[in-house]
């Protein structure tokens, strides 16, 4: 039976309208499912977000610890080049004594020359 006017039956009509019902019930799913996956992804970004934090703050300890262990170990360099000039100013120390020994040897022995020279003379 056909309506005045309107060019469709009552079940084209109740048909038109279930198959619009049904293309809106599938796009309220589709709108759900964007609307769940939207909120999956903004929890994922959060969670990233906060692990980038923490990476960053842990980078910036190691950055700490790093420089810390650089410092430390020009300290440790640093104490063992003072204890080398150390050791080297002992041992000129030695060689200056060592070399004064050296000269009175050689003085007295240029003396004692002299003397022997003066008493061959004398005895000449």
């Amino acid at each position: 039976m056909k309506a005045a006017g309107l060019g469709k039956t009552s079940e084209q009509w109740c048909q038109e309208i279930q198959e619009e019902m049904i293309k809106a019930d599938r796009w309220e799913r589709k709108f759900h499912e964007a609307q769940m996956q939207n909120e999956t992804l903004e929890k994922s970004l959060l969670e990233s977000q906060n692990e980038k934090g923490e990476l960053k703050a842990r980078v910036a300890e190691f950055e700490k610890t790093l420089h810390q262990y650089r410092n430390r170990n020009s300290v440790i360099e640093l104490r063992a080049s003072l204890d080398k000039i150390e050791q080297m100013k002992r041992r000129v120390k030695e060689l200056e004594v060592a070399l004064q020994n050296c000269e009175i040897q050689i003085e007295f022995f240029e003396a004692s020359e002299e003397r022997k020279k003066e008493q061959l003379l004398c005895c000449q």
